[in-house]
């Protein structure tokens, strides 16, 4: 059963209170399924409201639900089939970051993406989805290797960040982003990004320089998690509520502001809610995009590429 949240329990109670005449219908074998049509009504009317109107912070809440689809599940509910490799040739395998080649109509695909848990123990051994440098290096020979078979590349970002720990930095975790900031922004295959739940600071961007970018509609994207740049503002990490709505780090705002190139809808209330029909909205978007970006020349494309990020952040005063 899935984890309601804060905002949800309006929802949730109606629902109980549905299920409660149903089930004392069937005992008492009184008739009252007009007060249940009723009470159906009221909680579409409800869910349509409140979902209508989520803050920033809401929508940051359900990019972080539990129990959202993973990139595997993305993977393998887009592909036919697909490989898993491992490791950067260098360190180590980072589990925090997945990738492999995968069958997508016929063609071969390299995907990659940050990989969290579903619960204590996996989220343990997927460092809740926060990559160690080995991850970004793992990442980067995949997409190199697609490069050099022609595969385009497809990669998923759900992440709060790259790990902060002392054993990143001893393995040069900025050094590992930068890296793959740069051979990103001039490889000679097309390349599409999703950010499917969470898009925090350079841990995102590591996957995320690429000719296309998608948001699902309720992930956020931002060069900071909100309760940390509260804290930095603010002095105060409970504040984040109130960062999220100044940041503007939803998916619509950064539709509007031209840093992504468009919104994947999900199912009402989160993708976590169908996770069926959240992968197949990602696999027509990723399908589209690739096959759009198919045959360009590969001048073209790294020039068009070049011209997509030259022009963000670019503001006229009045």
């Amino acid at each position: 059963m899935a984890t309601e949240l804060e905002f949800e329990k309006p929802i949730a109670e109606l629902k109980a209170k549905i299920e409660e005449l149903r089930a004392f219908t069937q005992q008492s074998g009184i008739d009252l399924s007009h007060e249940v049509v009723k009470l159906e009504q009221r909680l579409e009317e409800l869910t349509e409201t409140i979902y209508a109107g989520l803050t920033p912070w809401q929508r940051v809440q359900i990019a972080r639900h539990p129990q959202r689809p993973t990139a595997l599940d993305y993977i393998h509910g887009i592909c036919s089939e697909f490989i898993e490799l491992h490791g950067d040739r260098n360190f180590r395998d980072d589990p925090s970051v997945v990738g492999g080649i995968g069958l997508v109509d016929g063609r071969p695909v390299t995907f990659i993406g940050h990989q969290k848990g579903r619960d204590t123990k996996e989220n343990i051994y997927r460092n809740f989805g926060m990559a160690h440098p080995e991850g970004y290096r793992k990442a980067l020979r995949l997409m190199k290797q697609a490069e050099k078979f022609g595969r385009p590349v497809v990669c998923f970002i759900d992440t709060k960040g790259a790990y902060p720990g002392a054993s990143a930095e001893e393995r040069g975790i900025s050094e590992a982003i930068a890296v793959n900031l740069r051979e990103m922004a001039g490889l000679r295959v097309p390349t599409v990004s999703v950010v499917t739940g969470e898009g925090g600071s350079g841990g995102a961007l590591g996957l995320g320089v690429t000719d296309r970018i998608y948001m699902m509609e309720y992930a956020w994207y931002s060069v900071i998690a909100p309760e940390s740049a509260a804290s930095i503002l603010w002095k105060d990490s409970a504040l984040g509520a109130k960062a999220a709505e100044l940041m503007r780090i939803t998916a619509q705002d950064l539709k509007a502001l031209g840093i992504i190139d468009g919104v994947i809808p999900e199912p009402k209330g989160g993708a976590h809610k169908n996770p069926a029909e959240a992968v197949a909205a990602v696999k027509q978007a990723v399908v589209g995009a690739l096959e759009e970006l198919a045959g360009t020349p590969v001048a073209e494309l790294l020039q068009r590429r070049y011209d997509k990020y030259r022009v963000m952040g670019v503001y006229a005063e009045p």
